[in-house]
C-alpha cells in the first residue's frame, strides 16, 4: 500500500513541475512515468487519463494556495496590509521557482487557462471556479478595507476584486515572459491607485513600510 502510495505521489509531483515549466501539450504520460520513475501501469492505476492527473494536479496545487490565502488575508492586520502579504507573497513564490528552476514558470492557473481553455472544457471550467474563489476572497478584504475608510466609497468590492486577480495573473506572466520576478512589484501601487485609497491612507501605510 505504502508504495503505491508513493508513486502517486511521485507522478503528482512530476507532473506539478513539468507542467509548470513546460506545459499540458508538450507532455505525454510516458514521459511523466519515466521522469518520475514510475512504471506506466501505475499511471492508469491512480489515473484514466493525462486530463484527470492534470484536473488532480490542479486541485491539489489550488488546495494549498487557497490555504495560504486564506491565511494571509484573513490575518488580523489591516485590511490594505493583507493585500500587500497577498502581493508580496505571490512575487515571493515566483523568486523561490527561479531559484529552484533556473526560470520564473508563472501561475500554473493562469499557464493552463492560456492553454486549454479552447481545449479541455473540465479543465477551463474547473480554472473557472477557482478564479472565482480568489475574487470572492479578495472581495471580501476590499469589503472591509472599505467599511475603515482605507478604499474610495465609490470602489465596486466586486469588480475591483476581479481586476486585482487579473492583474496577479497578468503580471505573473509578464514575469514569466522577461524572467523577471520584479515584475510583481507593480501589484501593490496598481492596487492603491484601483481601490482609491486615500492620500492620507497612503502615507501610513508608506510609513508603515518605511519603518
Amino acid at each position: 500500500m505504502g508504495r503505491t502510495s508513493d508513486a502517486r505521489n511521485k507522478i503528482l509531483e512530476t507532473a506539478a513541475t513539468l507542467l509548470e515549466q513546460r506545459g499540458y501539450s508538450a507532455l505525454g504520460v510516458a514521459e511523466i512515468c519515466a521522469t518520475a520513475g514510475v512504471p506506466k501501469g501505475s499511471f492508469y492505476y491512480f489515473f484514466e487519463s493525462k486530463q484527470a492527473l492534470a484536473l488532480t494536479v490542479i486541485d491539489e496545487h489550488w488546495a494549498d494556495q487557497r490555504r495560504r490565502w486564506v491565511e494571509l488575508l484573513g490575518s488580523d492586520h489591516e485590511p490594505l496590509r493583507r493585500l500587500r502579504d497577498l502581493f508580496e507573497a505571490t512575487e515571493e513564490v515566483q523568486r523561490v521557482g527561479q531559484r529552484k528552476a533556473g526560470l520564473v514558470t508563472g501561475c500554473l492557473f493562469g499557464n493552463l487557462a492560456l492553454e486549454l481553455s479552447n481545449q479541455a472544457e473540465e479543465v477551463r471550467r474547473r480554472l473557472q471556479e477557482i478564479f472565482e474563489a480568489q475574487i470572492d476572497l479578495v472581495e471580501r478584504v476590499i469589503v472591509e478595507a472599505k467599511d475603515r475608510g482605507q478604499a474610495g466609497p465609490s470602489v465596486d468590492a466586486h469588480e475591483a476584486a476581479r481586476s486585482l486577480v487579473a492583474q496577479i495573473e497578468g503580471r505573473a506572466l509578464l514575469a514569466k515572459l522577461l524572467n523577471d520576478p520584479a515584475q510583481l512589484e507593480a501589484l501593490w501601487r496598481n492596487g492603491l491607485d484601483l481601490l482609491q485609497v486615500p492620500p492620507q491612507v497612503r502615507a501610513a501605510l508608506d510609513a508603515e513600510s518605511r519603518g
